[in-house]
């Protein structure tokens, strides 16, 4: 909650105060001038990279595997696009920063590591969530002799005749 406080209060301040001050040293025209080129520049970057990411995703979908890493990165990109066409320097920065490849794989790496534990912290707790599996959200699904995955739901019918025999 205090981090959306520091979004939408100070950020815009700190923004304004820092366009007026390099808008006093270079002049208000050049300012304006940088803030627009760096909201084509990051567009075009957003695009690019967005287009990258999405192939990767649809790769891994076509080999059977979980683009977990690919989502948390487009999704730091369309935030990079926002913050790219945002009148600012600081968000430039920021959005740049959510950009570039090397940095977008940091965060994203760091972000799925965190929601991994999350998520894998959340389910030890049989019984008490959503997901009551006993079995990891991260462990691959048993396969057959050929390597099929085969997914289904049964009933034993044995059980369920040896009930109706009892009574």
């Amino acid at each position: 909650m205090r981090i959306l406080f520091l979004l939408f209060a100070i950020l815009p301040i700190i923004e304004i105060a820092l366009l007026v001050k390099v808008g006093g040293i270079i002049g208000g025209w050049n300012t304006i001038a940088i803030v627009i080129i760096t909201a084509f520049v990051g567009s075009y970057l957003v695009r690019r990279e967005g287009l990258h990411t999405l192939q990767t995703a649809q790769d891994k979908m076509q080999r059977n595997e979980l683009p977990g890493n690919e989502i948390v990165q487009g999704l730091m990109l369309v935030i990079a696009g926002v913050l790219l066409v945002t009148p600012g320097f600081v968000t430039d920065i920021l959005g740049m920063l959510f950009v570039l490849p090397g940095t977008r794989q940091y965060i994203a790496s760091q972000v799925s590591k965190h929601m991994k534990t999350r998520v894998v912290s959340s389910a030890g707790f049989a019984g008490q969530g959503p997901f009551d599996s006993q079995q990891s959200p991260f462990t691959e699904a048993p396969k057959d002799q050929n390597g099929d995955v085969i997914e289904g739901q049964y009933t034993d019918k044995t059980e369920r005749d040896e009930d109706h025999r009892l009574r």
